[in-house]
């Protein structure tokens, strides 16, 4: 794996691919997939909140930028149906500098927090009430002000994710201990404005 790509993310970098991406039933489907593996548009409908054929729209329009395929069902599932599976457990991307990217990188990065607040609401509200103990005091928040230059903030982010890299690598070969647990990591890196004002 490269430094600045430790887990075999899917880069994007082509603005239109990053605007398709943006739409919320895409983004839903897409984290779907890679977080349960391969589905079908019918399946994958009642959690991104669109019809069938609506959720098999968005999923070609996904696989024209190569982000999800459509391939073999899994082993006992029926063959007469169209299985889709993410290339790849998770996504990168980097706004380009042109308006056209500074445009789409932004509208991907909105439907992204939205996404990711949503999760962490149902998480509060559905999931931690029934987590054993142990496991709810591992769930950690932080809001912590770093005083940073561009290349140091790029340095911390790489570096936190060469710390995440082996556990992310292990989940992916299958050897997770027996007591381990999924725990999803949403990270937020939002520079300030330096004008007080």
């Amino acid at each position: 794996m490269s430094l600045r790509n430790p887990y075999g993310d899917f880069e994007i970098t082509d603005p239109q691919a990053m605007r398709a991406l943006a739409h919320p039933v895409r983004l839903a489907a897409l984290s779907y997939l890679q977080k349960n593996g391969p589905a079908t548009a019918t399946q994958l409908s009642e959690h991104v909140g669109a019809s069938p054929s609506v959720t098999s729209w968005h999923l070609r329009h996904l696989a024209g930028f190569g982000l999800v395929v459509d391939g073999p069902p899994p082993s006992g599932s029926d063959r007469r149906q169209r299985w889709w599976n993410a290339v790849a457990h998770g996504f990168r991307y980097q706004i380009p500098d042109t308006p056209e990217g500074l445009e789409a990188g932004r509208l991907l990065r909105t439907e992204m927090m939205n996404q990711g607040l949503e999760m962490a609401q149902h998480w509060l509200a559905e999931t931690e009430p029934g987590l054993d103990p142990e496991w709810s005091r591992v769930a950690g928040s932080s809001n912590t002000l770093l005083v940073l230059t561009p290349a140091e903030a790029e340095a911390l982010e790489s570096a936190i994710e060469q710390v995440m890299a082996p556990y992310v690598q292990r989940r992916d070969a299958g050897e997770s201990p027996d007591d381990a647990h999924p725990i999803r990591f949403l990270r937020l890196s939002l520079p300030e404005a330096t004008d007080p004002q």
